[in-house]
């Protein structure tokens, strides 16, 4: 099998040089940076596609009449190579750098060829499709071989090579500019560039202001740490933009006061501090319901791990689904998101009903009067701040962490209660133990809720010693934990049904004890407060 990576893809709306694969024997491939399989009729291709990926299910003549949109494009032979002004970039500065442009018999602008150090070469059809050829390897920086290593003392990288061109010509020809060969290269091309680069003091990025390749900036930082400079674009998308708007100065000045590039997730100026201190914290804590327990822990916190653990049978779900109805009901701009693993979706959402119309409608039996049902289903998923999520069976445990990833960013929820955590230890895939599986969950729980801003609620089970079962590092890296007491063996109904609350944890704010208690009414299946 003849299985090719790293090739050109071949559909005009993507434009990647490197991200195709190919499978030869097949006929067929698949691009890992638009998504697309091929071959398909639905997306326009490169006419150049159908001799570079032929299928074995249609001849080539069929292809070419395929009712799929092309580019016309003249082959190289009936065009003509000259060195010529483009995009207000002189005529001078494509000889330096050897951009050629091939003209058709009526003098108008065809192709436009970027040859790489070692050949290579990336061709654009103009006025914008990109292909990159069989010698282009993606492991080096375009112009690098026109300027000697340590030649000044500063280099521009650039994400597009009329980018290199245009700031070379702006900087008035005395600094070292070169460009990626994409937003994402590959790790081969700071090896192989990383000497070159590092024989000059200073390393500016110029990227495009879409962020794309913020990864290289990143890269190149931690590779040379305090040399990279980012150079602010502002209104401008990027190099060439500032030429062809004649923003010279404005690029001039932008290059002479660039600031030391430092990644997102790094503080060190006294205007990121400042912003961390003035930025809005989307109310960081919303109230639980109870007012005893918010006493101690103020509420639910945005941007913390928060784990209720009590023994098995005592209603940690039922307690949980209260905290899911006061938070829906009592903020009209929060969303929360739902997971009960050890019910179905009805019960779940069942049990939230029950709330809503105070009386027990957990089974199809207690059903009276559907309508008010219905009703009670509209009333609290109707401006869609509801989401209801489950895990598969066959799923690995850890996409829950994609399933927060997508609700918190996607959906904008605030909250996410899931339960029990410990179920997920259990439909592990990998080799790891529990205790290991569930260490490395919980740390990374506690990450994603502070690196997204969300709340994350979970149950764990306890132990008969009382500890947190499987796994202590749960409440280790657990911001809140809260111990729910029920004496399950109680001789008066009021006892047995009564759930005592105790902060053993709260690192937020540091109070800890007795939270409170809530009781239990068996007729309308629903918690509520118990003051002393």
């Amino acid at each position: 099998m003849t299985n090719l990576t790293h090739k050109p893809c071949p559909y005009v709306d993507c434009g990647s040089t490197d991200a195709f694969s190919w499978d030869d024997d097949k006929g067929c491939g698949k691009c890992h940076s638009c998504g697309k399989g091929y071959p398909s009729r639905k997306w326009p291709r490169f006419d150049w596609a159908n001799e570079e990926y032929p299928t074995h299910h249609i001849t080539r003549e069929d292809a070419a009449n395929m009712n799929t949109p092309t580019l016309s494009v003249v082959a190289e032979e009936f065009l003509t190579p000259v060195y010529r002004s483009m995009r207000s970039i002189s005529e001078d500065t494509m000889r330096f750098y050897d951009v050629k442009t091939m003209v058709n018999a009526d003098g108008e602008s065809v192709k436009q060829a970027y040859v790489y150090p070692s050949g290579g070469r990336k061709v654009r059809t103009l006025p914008k499709s990109f292909r990159a050829e069989a010698g282009l390897k993606g492991d080096e920086l375009f112009g690098m071989d026109k300027f000697n290593a340590g030649s000044a003392k500063a280099v521009v990288i650039t994400e597009g090579e009329l980018d290199a061109m245009s700031a070379f010509q702006m900087l008035g020809g005395k600094t070292p500019c070169v460009s990626i060969p994409s937003a994402t290269p590959s790790q081969k091309l700071f090896e192989k560039c990383k000497e070159w680069l590092d024989s000059f003091d200073k390393i500016y990025v110029s990227f495009d202001s879409d962020n794309k390749a913020e990864g290289v900036a990143e890269k190149l930082a931690n590779l040379f740490p305090n040399r990279v400079y980012a150079i602010p674009h502002d209104k401008y998308k990027d190099a060439n933009e500032f030429l062809e708007a004649g923003a010279r100065e404005s690029y001039r000045n932008a290059f002479s006061h660039a600031k030391k590039f430092i990644p997102e997730n790094i503080f060190n100026t006294p205007d990121q501090f400042l912003s961390i201190l003035h930025d809005d914290d989307d109310s960081s804590y919303v109230s639980t319901g109870i007012q005893s327990l918010d006493d101690v822990i103020l509420g639910l916190m945005r941007g913390h791990f928060t784990v209720f653990q009590a023994p098995e049978g005592i209603g940690k779900t039922e307690f949980m689904r209260y905290l899911e109805y006061s938070l829906l009901t009592q903020n009209d701009d929060i969303k929360i998101a739902i997971c009960h693993m050890e019910e179905v979706k009805k019960r779940s959402l069942l049990g939230l009903v029950s709330y809503e119309l105070r009386k027990n409608v957990t089974r199809k039996d207690l059903i009276h009067n559907q309508t008010e049902v219905d009703q009670a289903i509209m009333k609290l998923s109707g401006d869609e701040r509801l989401y209801q999520f489950t895990l598969g069976v066959d799923e690995d445990p850890l996409e829950i962490l994609e399933r927060i990833r997508f609700l918190t960013e996607a959906c904008g929820v605030s909250y996410i209660f899931f339960e029990p955590i410990q179920d997920l230890a259990y439909s592990r895939q990998g080799d790891e133990s529990v205790e290991q599986f569930l260490s490395q969950l919980s740390t990374k729980l506690a990450r994603i809720s502070a690196e997204l801003n969300v709340g994350i609620v979970t149950i764990a089970h306890e132990n008969d010693d009382g500890a947190i079962r499987d796994c202590r590092m749960i409440g280790k890296r657990a911001s809140v934990v809260i111990k729910l007491e029920r004496d399950k063996m109680a001789k008066d109904d009021e006892s047995r049904n009564t759930t005592k609350l105790l902060v053993v944890k709260n690192r937020p704010t540091g109070s800890t004890g007795y939270a409170g208690q809530l009781f239990f009414d068996s007729e309308t299946f629903t918690l509520s407060e118990k003051f002393m």
